[in-house]
């Protein structure tokens, strides 16, 4: 008995595998896994304060992303693990994907902090402090401070624990990208107080009516941050 019954498991398995249902190949089913925690269509998960928006940001920026997780310049071990075994031809599809979707912004919940921080977090932003040679946020990321085509991301609508998790990262040397890092170089310049009202003041501000990225040229960024060759390196 125990040698038809063995006999019998290959036949069983094949039965289950021809009923199992098919994966469909399509790019719903391949985003699978970012949806999951970006939102169906990349809104973020604001509430968690964690999960950042990817709808609508440039594709250059979202394909570099990618890249920094898959080459282990940027650390967060979900994110390693889902694009390690990627292309980057697939990799550049997701980004393309989010970068053309156009969802409302949501508010994230915002901390309690001084009306004193919130004013140094807008004149680190809106006019940097020359005297320690940081530049304002809205000369890399736009006058609206939506990003700008190809490669540089917008800040508003992020959560605040995005926000100042991210640039303690880089501070920390625990993110990285492709030489140029300017925000490594940026980050290192600021303390803890400094990131904390720049996280604060960007996190409460409304989304302008054109939220969309400024063209590419709009800006000239004091500093050459470290998007070279992303189109090259994400085909």
């Amino acid at each position: 008995m125990a040698l038809l019954a063995c006999a019998a498991l290959p036949a069983m398995g094949a039965r289950a595998a021809e009923s199992a249902p098919a994966v469909p190949d399509t790019l719903q089913q391949r985003i699978a896994s970012c949806t999951a925690c970006h939102g169906a269509r990349g809104e973020g998960t604001p509430e968690s304060g964690f999960f950042p928006r990817l709808a609508g940001k440039p594709a250059g920026y979202l394909a570099r992303q990618l890249l920094d997780f898959q080459q282990g310049l940027r650390k967060y071990a979900p994110m390693e693990y889902t694009v390690r075994g990627l292309s980057p031809a697939y990799l550049r599809e997701i980004a393309e994907y989010f970068a053309a979707q156009q969802v409302p912004y949501a508010r994230s919940p915002m901390p309690r902090v001084s009306d004193a921080v919130l004013r140094r977090g807008e004149e680190l932003v809106t006019k940097g402090d020359p005297a320690r040679k940081v530049p304002a946020c809205a000369a890399c990321h736009g006058s609206q401070l939506t990003g700008v085509q190809p490669d540089i991301p917008g800040l508003v609508g992020l959560p605040y624990d995005y926000l100042s998790s991210q640039l303690g990262s880089w501070r920390t040397k625990t993110r990285a990208t492709v030489a140029p890092d300017c925000m490594a170089e940026v980050a290192g310049r600021l303390d803890a107080s400094d990131i904390t009202a720049v996280a604060a003041w960007l996190a409460g501000q409304e989304p302008p009516a054109d939220v969309h990225a400024q063209p590419a040229g709009s800006v000239n960024p004091p500093l050459a941050c470290g998007v070279l060759g992303v189109r090259e390196s994400a085909r």
